[in-house]
Parts: structure tokens; C-alpha cells; sequence
């Protein structure tokens, strides 16, 4: 079941960000949800209708969680979709928007694509079979020093938590190599998966922000807890800490 399930998660996001790639240069109607920060355009509207279709096409049974505001309750499976991860970014012709793409299966995140449409990257992967890009398989970094470490983290939209993140950025900023600011929680968890980072934290995310790309870091062989170090939910704990799993430990100790 899972490699259907991959198949068309993979075929919608894939189509989903060629829909992306094609409005460059057109209008983009530029509207605010929960702030001045956080940004939608009809282009979400649009990724998100296609990928809803595809997946209501072949699994008419299946729920379905998306950003924009569409919740379908069915029975079995469970999609989880964001349709552009990093708005902002892609408004402003940034390059780092992704679109993700998740199946949770009683209870159990069973399949992740997160696809990169300018970077014509692809990764997914199956519970217990693996992490990919592009048909090769990855896997975490081996970085075993928290102060050699490259993280990366974003700023949530609450004004209120601001402060919070970035106390926690700038002390962190002086016990590793760097931090990076990237936009998009679906690329951040993706490029751990990767080893182009070492990890990821941030807080308040929702749950189409980094259920596909979490489950992408554990198949990679990295670690994703929430901010204590326990087992992280991705409907209820409030923050999320991502890595190599080498660092983890120090990690978690750090950003508390």
C-alpha cells in the first residue's frame, strides 16, 4: 500500500511544482491569514486543488489536512499537504519553497515527499525502507561535535514567541559554526535528512509544516524529538528540535 501511496504523493507534488514553476512572472495576488508575515496567494490555492484532486482521484476514501483551510474527513489514511512551504520566499522569487506532501496511517506517518521546484529536487520516504533524493539514498550527517554543527531554524508568525527565538538563535550562534534561515520547515528537516545541515529547531509549527519532512530525517537515520527530547507529535508539542542524532543531546540541553 505504501508504494501507491508514494507514487501519487510523488506524482502531486512533482505536478504540483511545475504549477509553481509556470506562474514566475505572472500576477500574484498577495493576501494575510494570521498576520502581515504570513503571506497566501491564489498560486497555494491552485497547488493545493491540484494535489487534493490527484489524491481524491485515486483514494476517494481517504481524509485529507491541507493549509488552506480543507479538511475532508474519510476513512483509512490520512493526507497531510502544504501546498507552497515558504510563501514568503516564493512571492519574492526566493528560490527555497517546497511543496509537502504526507500519509499518515492510524496514527503513523507512513510516507513523506517534500519536492524543491526550482532546485528540481525530490525527496521521500517510506517508513522503514529509507530516505531519497532523486532516486539515491541519503542519510544524516556524521558531524559528532555540537560546536562544528550547522543548524538552521525559522521564526514563528506569534509576535509574543519572537523574542523566545531569537534569544535562543543568538546564543546558539555562539556555539556552533553558524545558523541559516531558510523559510520553508519542509526544506530545513529535508536538508538535515541530507547532511547539508546538521539540525533543525524552531517553534509552533502546524502539522503540514514537518510531517513529511520528520519523517524524511528518521529514515535518513537522524533523530526528531520535541524540546525536552521526548517523543515529538506533530499536532501537539509545541516545538520541534531535528539533527544528525549525534548532537541531539547537547541540542536539546542548548536550546532550553
Amino acid at each position: 500500500m505504501e508504494e501507491d501511496l508514494l507514487t501519487v504523493a510523488r506524482k502531486a507534488a512533482e505536478e504540483a511544482g511545475g504549477l509553481l514553476l509556470e506562474s514566475r512572472g505572472k500576477n500574484r495576488e498577495v493576501s494575510h491569514k494570521s498576520g502581515p508575515t504570513d503571506l497566501v496567494t491564489q498560486f497555494d490555492h491552485a497547488s493545493q486543488d491540484l494535489i487534493v484532486s490527484k489524491i481524491s482521484e485515486r483514494f476517494p476514501d481517504h481524509s485529507i489536512l491541507a493549509e488552506e483551510e480543507v479538511e475532508i474527513k474519510g476513512n483509512e489514511a490520512r493526507w497531510i499537504i502544504d501546498p507552497v512551504d515558504g510563501t514568503t520566499n516564493f512571492v519574492y522569487n526566493y528560490p527555497l519553497f517546497s511543496v509537502s506532501i504526507a500519509v499518515e496511517v492510524e496514527g503513523e506517518i507512513k510516507v513523506g515527499v517534500v519536492h524543491l521546484p526550482v532546485l528540481r529536487e525530490t525527496f521521500w520516504a517510506v517508513a522503514g525502507e529509507g530516505a531519497w533524493l532523486n532516486g539515491e539514498e541519503i542519510h544524516v550527517s556524521d558531524t559528532d561535535s555540537f560546536k562544528d554543527s550547522l543548524l538552521v531554524t525559522g521564526f514563528p508568525y506569534e509576535k509574543d514567541l519572537v523574542p523566545q527565538a531569537i534569544e535562543t538563535f543568538s546564543k546558539l550562534t555562539r556555539k556552533t559554526r553558524g545558523i541559516r534561515r531558510d523559510g520553508s520547515a519542509a526544506i530545513d528537516l529535508s536538508f538535515v535528512a541530507v547532511g547539508r545541515l546538521d539540525g533543525f529547531w524552531e517553534l509552533n509549527l502546524s502539522p503540514w509544516d514537518i510531517a513529511a519532512g520528520s519523517l524524511i530525517v528518521r529514515e535518513a537515520g537522524g533523530r526528531v524529538t520535541d524540546y525536552q527530547g521526548g517523543e515529538h507529535d506533530i499536532y501537539h508539542s509545541p516545538g520541534i528540535v531535528a539533527s544528525n542524532g549525534l548532537i541531539h543531546k547537547e541540542f536539546v540541553t542548548r536550546i532550553n
